[in-house]
């Protein structure tokens, strides 16, 4: 039976994925701070939390994130660019995930396929960035990114069969994206964690490392 373990499984589209693997007949660990106090911000939590953990797991998926993070929303000029708010999206969309990632190596598989999937934004292309602004939350994506794919390179030494990525999941509709959506289609949790799960279902060791979309085509870094 595939083990998988979901960080931030309270989430829109990390409850859904959870619900998806779980219909595939996979064994689903689920962590979250609104259900299990696991704060990705700190490691000393990362550290008590997936140490109490055994594994081995197939896929650990890492479904945190946000747009806001107390009074500070994405930025629209260098103007509202604040300490403030840049240390908080990097502790929350770079630091904690780059955390787990630290942590859940001993939980992977080594003996057979396993995936390390942190979901990351479109927005956080150096590369595809045409429209500025958001200077927040695209350089603690960007962050992320290089974090994942220095991560794939150390993992592929001790974990040959190992898929490390970062995927952009498309505009999902959850409180996530909701003031943000515009004129922008979004597609429902269930959907979006299909295509996800899809996309890793796609891949192989020689793709590790890399930045995807939903659709599975290559994100520019």
């Amino acid at each position: 039976m595939m083990q998988a373990l979901v960080i931030g499984a309270s989430g829109g589209i990390g409850a859904a994925l959870c619900d998806a693997l779980a219909a595939r007949g996979a064994q689903v660990t689920r962590l979250s701070r609104r259900a299990d106090g696991l704060d990705i911000t700190s490691e000393a939590s990362v550290a008590e939390h997936l140490g109490a953990l055994t594994g081995p797991f197939d896929m650990v998926l890492v479904a945190t994130g946000a747009l806001e993070i107390g009074a500070n929303g994405p930025e629209k000029s260098l103007r509202q660019l604040s300490a403030e708010a840049l240390s908080a999206q990097f502790a929350l969309n770079a630091i904690g995930p780059a955390l787990v990632l630290k942590h859940a190596l001993p939980l992977l598989a080594r003996d057979r396929r396993a995936v390390f999937c942190a979901l990351s934004a479109r927005v956080g292309s150096i590369g595809d960035n045409r429209a500025g602004g958001w200077y927040s939350y695209r350089t603690a994506k960007a962050a992320l990114n290089q974090l994942i794919h220095s991560g794939a390179i150390e993992l592929a030494r001790s974990h040959k069969d190992a898929i490390c990525v970062a995927l952009h999941p498309g505009t999902v509709a959850t409180p996530f994206t909701e003031k943000y959506l515009g004129r922008h289609p979004a597609v429902p949790p269930p959907e979006a964690a299909d295509r996800i799960l899809g996309v890793l279902d796609g891949l192989t060791p020689a793709d590790t490392g890399g930045f995807y979309d939903w659709a599975g085509k290559v994100v520019p870094w």
